[in-house]
């Protein structure tokens, strides 16, 4: 069965660079600009993943966690902070928003893909 994963950054280059780091596994990406529009795929449907940057317009990666993790069938979903952020202010809210995972950009694709199958469960 694909996994669904859902890709939040308000750069299209980004978010085309991790659908193709993603390419080695079964999956279906849905993407979004921002979190405002990433909410539209938490309705309700089976997500099995969100890789999110920090600093996006309109609704930014912690408050987009904040409010996915509200909702009942989410809250364990693996979650993924993919950003440039350096701020141990910014990683501490993050942190308090149970994120499973920080990666720093730029990434290594092959340490990218090692943490994807971890939160996934994929060997």
């Amino acid at each position: 069965m694909k996994k669904k994963i859902v890709v939040v950054d308000d750069f299209e280059n980004t978010r085309w660079i991790i659908e193709f780091a993603l390419r080695g596994i079964e999956c279906e990406v849905l993407k979004a600009e921002n979190g405002k529009e990433a909410l539209k795929f938490f309705d309700g449907r089976s997500v099995d993943l969100l890789i999110t940057d920090y600093n996006m317009p309109v609704m930014d990666g912690a408050q987009l966690i904040s409010e996915v993790r509200n909702m009942e069938s989410y809250q364990f979903m693996p979650v993924i902070m993919l950003t440039t952020e350096t701020s141990e202010k910014k990683k501490e809210k993050a942190k308090e928003s149970k994120v499973t995972a920080w990666i720093q950009k730029p990434f290594k694709q092959e340490e990218f893909m090692a943490i994807i199958k971890r939160c996934l469960r994929i060997k």
